[in-house]
């Protein structure tokens, strides 16, 4: 299913709001070219209001390439099974982190939004509730317990800002022909680069530098190099040979990391498609544009893939519900509450040494 283009948005919008005030026309001219903080300065309450709050409902619905400002909304306690990160857009409105935040974060398409799931230097294993209404934050579990990563020598936690493009899916049920393996049933994973500890939640503009192919478990599941725009390298790294020539020894650390992780667990190393090379610029912007296909499949028409496809914001989806009911989804869930202290036996202040 096509989704409405942002310039058909656009031409509506503006011809609606044709004569609206100063204020209005620039909170407009803000959104659409992605000025978030000037956004946000304009959301104060005034009697233009009620006009801003057509103009942002109305790009969230129809236009797929916009660059707002995302808060985050923490339920549970933070190292608890109960722990979820809910996603609001400047409104208050409760958005999928998954299905509403768009892919484009400019009308070029050379940049991305990406969610940060876990920062740089951290070992809880979060991720998106691909099950759960409204797509929270929340940490993997295996067996009860909750998933953190060990400290593989010379490493603490994830080497990265890890997480996901919204708006893209890989398909289970297609398969790549040069490994013939099938789509892990996840968002695109992303790994940012930058020197900036992102937090959880963020919502970080993003281009794209490459990607490597990970075999886990015999799934296709792709590793997307990326780096923040605002990054003070990120002018000077536009492929992924740059990286290796501006950050040597980072794509080798990066391979290494995803390699060996799961062996402090008693299993086997990883598997890479192309013995762990990380493929260029041109090859991972198609991998990321088949993704976001699968996801218009997805959450285009109704489907048994398992996968909660609830939001808010997504044109012509049948899985479309109202803010009421995506606010009652975080409410059910259980109240805030303080960090609970980290199981011992994690021992996430251990190292370990990569030898399977």
């Amino acid at each position: 299913m096509a989704l409405p283009s942002a310039c058909a948005g656009s031409r509506r919008l503006f011809s609606m709001q044709r004569g609206a005030c100063g204020v209005t026309r620039t909170l407009y001219r803000s959104l659409i070219t992605g000025s978030s903080s000037r956004c946000v300065s304009l959301l104060s309450p005034s009697v233009h209001a009620r006009r801003t709050t057509v103009i942002l409902n109305h790009l969230c619905r129809f236009t797929p390439i916009c660059n707002m400002s995302y808060s985050i909304v923490e339920r549970g306690a933070p190292n608890s099974l109960d722990y979820r990160v809910f996603f609001t857009n400047p409104m208050g409105k409760v958005v999928s982190p998954f299905h509403d935040i768009p892919l484009y974060a400019n009308t070029e398409k050379t940049e991305f939004n990406m969610v940060v799931e876990i920062p740089r230097w951290t070992n809880a294993k979060m991720e998106i509730s691909k099950e759960e209404r409204m797509n929270p934050i929340k940490q993997d579990v295996k067996k009860g317990k909750l998933r953190y990563v060990k400290n593989i020598f010379p490493h603490h936690g994830y080497i990265w800002n890890y997480g996901a493009f919204p708006q893209t899916w890989e398909d289970p049920a297609v398969e790549f022909q040069e490994t013939k393996t099938k789509g892990d049933k996840d968002p695109l994973d992303v790994c940012e680069i930058g020197y900036k500890v992102q937090k959880r939640g963020a919502v970080i503009r993003v281009k794209v530098l490459g990607t490597m192919c990970l075999i886990d478990e015999g799934e296709t599941d792709w590793k997307v190099i990326a780096i923040d725009v605002t990054d003070p390298l990120a002018a000077q790294l536009n492929d992924i040979g740059d990286v290796e020539e501006k950050m040597p020894g980072f794509l080798k650390a990066t391979y290494e990391w995803f390699k060996y992780y799961k062996v402090p667990d008693g299993k086997p190393v990883n598997q890479f498609a192309w013995d762990g090379e990380a493929k260029n610029k041109d090859f991972a912007l198609t991998i990321v544009k088949e993704a976001y296909e699968q996801w218009q499949n997805l959450v285009g028409k109704t489907n048994e893939s398992g996968i909660a496809c609830e939001n808010t914001c997504v044109a012509g989806s049948p899985y479309s519900v109202e803010g009421d009911d995506a606010q009652q989804f975080v409410q059910e869930t259980t109240a805030p509450a303080s960090a609970l202290a980290i199981d011992p036996e994690v021992c996430v202040d251990k190292w370990y040494y990569p030898i399977p």
